[in-house]
């Protein structure tokens, strides 16, 4: 049952976190790019990197990846960012995020592997 508890404690903070970061950036960009979607899954494919890299307490595991990460990243809104962009015929604008996005986020996920192996 605390496992339960750390990953729905983890997923209400993520999302919030989400939320707020996501509206934040997106508001200070007013270009069809769905930069505040973007930023979110970066930083959380560097989060994750960091804490795979070494081994972390099951708890704590459950409440930041499975819960924190798991709603603070989203791959179901990089999708539908994805499609309103093709049906909204900006097809370069698609193809750009979702290279980019794909590209860079196992970049930025075996970059925080290696900054958390090398402290």
């Amino acid at each position: 049952m605390n496992i339960f508890w750390a990953v729905a404690a983890g997923g209400f903070l993520g999302a919030i976190c989400r939320f707020v970061v996501s509206n934040f950036i997106q508001s200070k960009h007013k270009k069809p790019f769905p930069f505040g979607t973007f930023a979110v899954n970066l930083i959380g494919s560097f989060l994750l990197g960091f804490l795979f890299a070494k081994h972390v307490n099951p708890l704590l595991f459950f409440f930041v990846g499975t819960g924190f990460m798991g709603s603070f990243t989203t791959f179901s809104t990089f999708e539908l960012e994805s499609m309103e962009l093709i049906r909204n015929r900006k097809f370069l604008v698609s193809l750009s995020y979702l290279l980019l996005s794909t590209i860079l986020g196992v970049i930025l996920a075996f970059l925080g592997y290696w900054v958390r192996k090398s402290l």
